[in-house]
């Protein structure tokens, strides 16, 4: 008959223990690891050393007691759970962000819905489980979101619908300046029954890469009435290709506001016989993984997602240490990329 041995975990770091370690009291331990300026810098170097000998980590809802902060953000992302892993675009965001909360003690709270009747994210933001939020891919008529500005510190990705707020944090590109860019190489290459499959007109980045694509064409003096509009989505732009193919037969190229939606694109005109970019040029925008690896290689509008989700943290991060120089507005870079499909 054999005996069972009972395996116990090692004893976890205490406050006590790095004291002992450091020769210093419990209470001047606990001083450190909140942050207090009120400690002599050599007791902060021999209770440092003491942590990181002991690999002692803070009792994160200790801390929070103490300083009423989480150390939690939410990521808000009022969308289809579906929509939110399958779209790229959201993969780099969440890597930009992640990437800058690495270098913090913060963690991320993932909220994603595409409707609430309960109102359950509303509740669990006002309860206090969060220090401030992020939110991607609004909508116009998400009315929650004015309400979250008011109740902790809100940083958005895209140009929130009222952008005359003048205190509203946000990170973007010119969307309308980078769809002006995607449109005008269309033109460029002798392209001059030029369509669009846009995003929705619901959303501040599907309403500004339409203007830029219709400013575009009007200066060149072309047509523009070969538009549908879709949901950033493949089968919304699949749909929205055949309408308007079948109303517009003549269309010689498409700017199309998403990689996503012009893998749909690309679909479509496959099944209906037309090759790219010999009788359809395409243009999409984001210059997501979904770009590079379509069954025809995109020419598209490159944007810095990753860096966009980096720079998102890093505001929120700096309005919660109480930096006021926070930029209000920061707007980044796009250029084009040119692949075979125009």
């Amino acid at each position: 008959m054999t005996a069972s041995v009972r395996q116990t975990r090692p004893a976890q770091p205490t406050l006590e223990m790095v004291a002992a370690e450091a020769g210093v009291s419990r209470a001047t331990v606990s001083r450190v690891v909140n942050g207090s300026t009120k400690v002599n810098p050599e007791i902060v170097a021999a209770v440092n050393a003491a942590v990181e000998l002991l690999h002692y980590l803070p009792n994160r809802a200790a801390r929070s007691l103490a300083n009423r902060r989480t150390q939690a953000l939410a990521l808000v992302v009022p969308e289809d759970m579906t929509r939110f892993f399958g779209d790229p675009y959201f993969a780099a965001i969440v890597q930009g962000i992640t990437r800058r909360l690495d270098e913090s003690d913060y963690t991320l709270n993932l909220l994603v819905a595409s409707s609430d009747p309960q109102h359950k994210t509303m509740r669990y933001l006002r309860s206090g489980s969060a220090d401030g939020a992020l939110i991607i891919s609004h909508h116009t008529g998400d009315d929650f979101v004015a309400e979250l500005e008011t109740t902790m510190p809100v940083v958005f990705g895209g140009r929130p619908e009222d952008d005359s707020d003048t205190d509203a944090y946000f990170v973007d590109v010119d969307n309308a300046e980078g769809a002006e860019t995607g449109t005008q190489h269309l033109v460029d290459i002798g392209r001059r029954r030029i369509g669009s499959i846009t995003g929705p007109v619901d959303m501040s980045a599907g309403i500004d890469r339409f203007t830029g694509f219709l400013r575009t064409l009007t200066r060149a003096g072309l047509a523009t009435d070969a538009i549908e509009h879709a949901d950033f989505s493949v089968a919304g732009a699949a749909a929205a290709t055949r309408k308007l193919l079948e109303r517009c037969p003549d269309i010689d190229a498409l700017f199309v506001a998403s990689d996503l939606m012009a893998t749909g694109v690309l679909d479509v005109l496959r099944e209906q016989g037309r090759v790219v970019p010999r009788d359809v040029a395409i243009v999409g925008f984001d210059d997501s993984p979904a770009a590079a690896s379509a069954a025809v290689p995109l020419t598209t509008v490159s944007q810095p997602s990753e860096e966009m989700g980096f720079a998102m943290a890093d505001t929120l991060l700096r309005l919660l240490s109480g930096d006021t120089t926070v930029p209000h507005r920061t707007i980044m870079p796009t250029y084009l990329v040119v692949r075979d499909s125009a």
